[in-house]
């Protein structure tokens, strides 16, 4: 029986979890409001019966263990009103064509970063098929089609780094923006797939704000780069489709931008 102490320091130790689970939930379903209901079920479950999640070694991998054995929410995603002759229709199926499996792995390996070890025991399945199923999906991200991109970022050497990324996943880069008016204007001008964005840019100005005012006018999946993704992983109201850590991996930067643009609610 856990004390008064304890139990409010496992609880701290759970919340602590919730915005990394969310983002894993909502990246692999492709839905904010499904993800999150999967992550409450997994808080409210974690909380009131910690001992579910002892024994994983930390409890981050213990919560995202828990989540995988109240249920397989993923099996399939929505697909309704898509068709395969738009450039969203053609990246949706590429991403269809992942496994669910694949897709898991990838996202808990190379997004939250988790060993292949820990990976296995979260999905509970042996090490010599997670690896297996890694590998399977980082051959399926190479066949995402092209798909136009704007970078929002005023640091110079982290813009050319994203650029060369999105480049070398064989995407295009139709717009570098250091500030939020020349953002909504290549925006405008290009039409964008996809944005990948920083939340803090020259002066006073803001990746979010320009982020709101694009995605006013057109519906496109947002990715933040940013050096605290916790403040934008709260739960409260609409977030973007993928949200990842400075200083960034260029293998997680293409998962996140493959995983995104098949993400149609921001």
């Amino acid at each position: 029986m856990l004390n008064g102490s304890e139990t409010k320091t496992t609880s701290e130790a759970i919340a602590g979890t919730l915005p990394f689970l969310r983002r894993y939930a909502r990246a692999v379903s492709g839905s904010q409001k499904r993800g999150d209901e999967w992550v409450r079920l997994c808080a409210e479950v974690a909380v009131g019966q910690p001992e579910l999640i002892a024994g994983a070694g930390d409890t981050k991998h213990g919560v995202f263990a828990l989540f995988h054995r109240l249920h397989q929410p993923f099996d399939s995603l929505e697909t309704n009103g898509t068709g395969t002759d738009s450039v969203s229709g053609r990246l949706k199926e590429s991403l269809l064509e992942m496994a669910p499996l694949q897709r898991q792995v990838l996202l808990l390996s190379v997004l939250e970063g988790f060993t292949i070890g820990e990976v296995a025991h979260i999905l509970d399945i042996d090490s010599e098929t997670t690896e297996r199923s890694l590998a399977e999906a980082r051959r399926e991200l190479q066949r995402v089609a092209a798909v136009r991109v704007l970078v929002i970022e005023d640091e110079a050497l982290v813009a050319l780094d994203i650029a060369n990324t999105v480049r070398g996943a064989g995407h295009e880069v139709v717009g570098i923006a250091a500030t939020e008016k020349s953002a909504v204007e290549l925006a405008k001008k290009h039409s964008p797939h996809l944005v990948l964005a920083d939340v803090q840019l020259r002066g006073s100005d803001s990746g979010i704000s320009a982020v709101n005012e694009i995605t006013r006018t057109m519906t496109v999946p947002v990715i933040f780069v940013t050096a605290f993704p916790e403040r934008l992983l709260t739960g409260k109201g609409v977030e973007p489709a993928f949200v990842i850590s400075k200083p960034f991996d260029s293998e997680l930067l293409r998962a996140a931008i493959a995983q995104a643009l098949h993400t149609v609610s921001l």
